[in-house]
């Protein structure tokens, strides 16, 4: 040991307490865990160092004051050892940061990188921040180097192969640092050179080195080496493909890195709703033949159904994958949950079903991990539901065994063991810590979890070692973010929401009616509008992450910051507010009330009172959904708007082209009846909102069917009661048909009807969710539309069946009624 190693291990010595240990970094080699450097700016050395006393690791700073060493500051750590302690400038060029490696066990170490400042030390790591191996290296990037080391961490998955991450701090936070890729990632490609010349036989090895070659902006050799590991068709051929072609997509110039620009757009058609895609300039460059179209994602695929069915299209329209599913959810590290008749399934961008079976449920994928559901049998035989984990080859690497189970984030997941016991696990499955006995216990943020100990307790929060820092005193704590909170405090319906920091001082008083963390640092503070009925909503203004107060209660409603920018209402416009809180300068304000999004492009797309439509910055409309649906000469139906309130927001349908000016007159009277177009008054609030919308649902000859539905939401209930009524019209004479005018005079069509609803219910099995002895048969009146084929009946929620079945619906053929149908009649010839 050098004199000057020797001279700061006694000073480490003679300032820590009686009995403790002085950590080792590599025992066998005797290196003390000790440094000296300048860590607070002061061209001055101070002195960090490790040790264990009580079982408990602790990092002490020691600074010379008046010739004398003293301890400055000092902050626990996990583990059982360290194995890293080193000093470099991380956050900041020129200002060293402490970086500790806290040994979890012979793979795992949890990274700390500790700021020192005048509070104290402060780990700036995300808690879940582990590895196996670390590099910390001021790397040059595109600019050259910048004074600030880059973070190389090593996170083993099996043998001697990693997966590498190089991070640096930006923006408050760790991100990849993909422009260094070029200068890091040549080591890594010698470490899996040597490898694979060990062991030229284990695929795996040579997917590494492939990854490495094509991080390091070598795909050339890439190729060559994921064809060495095709053949062995491991680790899987989903993955290895999945390489292969990001490595062609480098080596294919005539593919730029462009964000896809085509934006869904609706159309109202004779055919209902259509959905396709408009470029930057308002054209319709994939024509609208879709029933669903979502935002194209960074993958450059899109979400799109045809016939009841999603699927996936790339930018030029071309299916990637067939619509064949009931749903498909977004891509999530490349990978997306989707639904059939047979359950839940995951897929990769290609199309590929990864799993070997449908499960009940699959979440998102995060952090390489899925929850997923199943059903096993527990200890007495009997079949009970349980969550696990699948991994991105759609293997399920954690058992289903958890109660309950949280996204990854940062290699740890919460999850419910059994009642009264959580535990934090690693991707391996293994638990980190567990916490019993808890009743409940809330996902980790900055380091800790809320928690409540028994039924009918308070929710406090601990830190993941599981030790109380902040006492039970809330009905709801959420979890912590950038070292803030959302708590609860009420004792009734009323609520009293405010924010703490992580030593639970109140930064924002307990009295609001709610409380949202808009990102950038800014708080939406919500007042009652009526305290008395907290439920009838809010107002809200901006605050500052230290609650101070940038705004009057002004808005009723505010989305998350993005960009510099959150989109707000008043309850008469939607526009941009900056941080300032006030309206951000330079941009578009749209009546009434929704959210505005940036999108590429320089586009703003508008989703306001339930209609979609693109502006530019300036506030030119470059595109909006039709408001006239033209049906056949001189036909065609008009959309209008009413809003007396702006809880209440009504598309109400107008026929125009009728040669008989009464009878049009007529049918309009009657549609803004049945869209319930009444009296409203216009500045008291309601106790309810209410919307209404229509489609033409079917179109032949003379025959007019729409769609009108409504929705009708009390506020504070668990959900609101939809409404379905399909008006049917005879274009030549203005007559809205019935049931009974589909049916010979003197039929018992109702007798008829009913049994062969009654026989569906019995013998179709999509029909289980009937309540028992529910069904009598049909009225005489029974709700109805009509296709070009078939009769349709339908029953109102809960009518039959539960709230979730909705419009229990009966599809009778024509074919099997046509004794009894009025083929002669003005209903029937008005569509045949």
């Amino acid at each position: 040991m050098a004199a000057n190693e020797q001279q700061l291990v006694q000073i480490a010595l003679a300032n820590m307490p009686s009995g403790a240990e002085l950590m080792l970094i590599n025992p066998s080699a005797a290196y003390a865990a000790v440094c000296a450097a300048d860590l607070n700016g002061d061209r001055m050395q101070e002195i960090a160092a490790v040790y264990r006393f009580r079982s408990q690791l602790h990092l002490m700073v020691l600074q010379a004051r008046n010739g004398v060493w003293e301890k400055a500051a000092e902050a626990k750590g996990p583990g059982y050892g360290v194995s890293r302690l080193t000093v470099m400038p991380v956050l900041r060029a020129g200002r060293n940061n402490l970086i500790v490696g806290w040994q979890l066990n012979e793979q795992w170490s949890k990274l700390s990188v500790y700021e020192w400042s005048k509070e104290g030390l402060r780990d700036v790591a995300p808690s879940g921040m582990s590895y196996s191996y670390l590099d910390a290296i001021d790397m040059p990037g595109d600019n050259g180097q910048d004074g600030k080391a880059e973070l190389a961490l090593w996170l083993q998955n099996s043998g001697e192969s990693y997966r590498i991450e190089v991070l640096r701090w930006q923006g408050g936070a760790f991100v990849p640092a993909q422009d260094v890729y070029s200068y890091y990632f040549p080591h890594v490609v010698r470490y899996y050179e040597r490898l694979v010349w060990q062991y030229p036989q284990y695929p795996l090895y040579w997917y590494c080195l492939a990854d490495a070659q094509y991080r390091a902006g070598s795909p050339e050799p890439a190729l060559v080496s994921v064809h060495q590991a095709l053949a062995f068709a491991q680790p899987t051929r989903e993955t290895l493909l999945e390489l292969e072609q990001n490595i062609r997509d480098v080596l294919e110039p005539v593919r730029s890195q462009r964000v896809v620009e085509l934006f869904p757009a609706s159309l109202k058609t004779v055919d209902g709703m259509k959905w396709g895609y408009i470029d930057s300039k308002g054209s319709m460059a994939i024509p609208p033949r879709f029933d669903d179209a979502s935002d194209f994602q960074d993958n450059d695929l899109a979400v799109v159904a045809e016939n009841r069915k999603y699927g996936v299209i790339n930018a030029s329209a071309q299916y990637v994958v067939p619509p064949k599913y009931d749903s498909i959810g977004q891509f999530s590290e490349h990978r997306a949950a989707v639904i059939d008749h047979q359950g839940f399934k995951l897929i990769n961008e290609s199309g590929t079903v990864l799993t070997n079976r449908a499960y009940p449920y699959i979440a998102d994928m995060k952090g390489g991990r899925a929850v997923f559901n199943d059903t096993v049998k527990d200890s007495s035989g009997q079949d009970t539901s349980k969550y696990g984990y699948l991994d991105l080859q759609g293997n399920p690497v954690i058992s289903a065994q958890f109660e309950e189970a949280n996204d990854f984030r940062d290699n740890q997941a919460l999850v419910k063991v059994k009642d009264n016991e959580y535990a934090l696990i690693g991707p391996d499955g293994r638990k980190i810590h567990t916490y019993s006995p808890y009743m409940v216990v809330g996902p980790p943020g900055d380091g800790l979890l809320s928690f409540v100990k028994e039924a009918g307790g308070k929710a406090g929060y601990m830190d993941e070692r599981g030790n109380v820092v902040i006492q039970p005193a809330y009905s709801t704590a959420m979890p912590f973010e950038d070292g803030r909170a959302i708590v609860n405090t009420s004792e009734d319906y009323r609520n009293n929401y405010g924010v703490i920091n992580k030593q639970g001082t109140y930064i924002v008083k307990p009295e609001y009616n709610d409380v949202r963390n808009l990102g950038s640092g800014r708080f939406a503070l919500g007042r009652a509008i009526n305290k008395d009925q907290p439920y009838l909503g809010s107002n809200f203004a901006i605050a500052d992450w230290d609650g101070r107060l940038l705004t009057d209660f002004v808005y009723t409603d505010v989305f998350d910051y993005k960009d510099g920018v959150a989109s707000a209402s008043d309850g008469k416009q939607t526009y941009f507010i900056d941080t300032s809180g006030k309206p951000a300068p330079g941009f578009p304000r749209v009546d009434g009330s929704g959210i505005l999004t940036l999108e590429h492009g320089g586009l703003i797309k508008s989703y306001v009172d339930l209609r979609l439509s693109y502006l530019d910055r300036a506030g030119r409309v470059v595109w909006q959904q039709n408001t006239v649906i033209p049906l056949k000469q001189p036909y065609y139906v008009k959309e209008e708007k009413y809003k007396p309130n702006r809880d209440y927001l009504v598309y109400y349908p107008q026929v125009e082209g009728m040669s008989d000016e009464a009878a049009k007159r007529s049918v309009n009277t009657k549609l803004r009846e049945m869209s319930q177009v009444k009296p409203i008054p216009p500045d008291t609030k309601l106790e309810y909102s209410y919307t209404g919308d229509f489609e033409v649902a079917f179109f032949k000859q003379q025959l007019l069917e729409l769609e009108l539905i409504g929705y009708n939401y009390p506020f504070g209930a668990a959900h609101g009661m939809p409404t379905r009524v399909y008006a049917i019209i005879d274009l030549s004479t203005g007559r809205m048909y019935a049931l009974k005018d589909l049916f010979k005079p003197g039929s018992d069509y109702v007798k008829v009807l009913s049994d062969i609803v009654g026989k569906q219910i019995k013998e179709d099995p999509q029909y289980s969710y009937v309540f028992p002895d529910a069904y009598k048969g049909i009225r005489p009146d029974q709700p109805f539309y009509v296709t070009e084929d078939a009769l349709h009946l339908y029953f109102e929620p809960y009518e039959i069946a539960p709230y979730a079945a909705g419009f229990p619906t009966f599809t009778i053929p024509f074919a099997e009624i046509r004794s009894i149908i009025d083929t002669d009649g003005a209903f029937w010839r008005s569509f045949h």
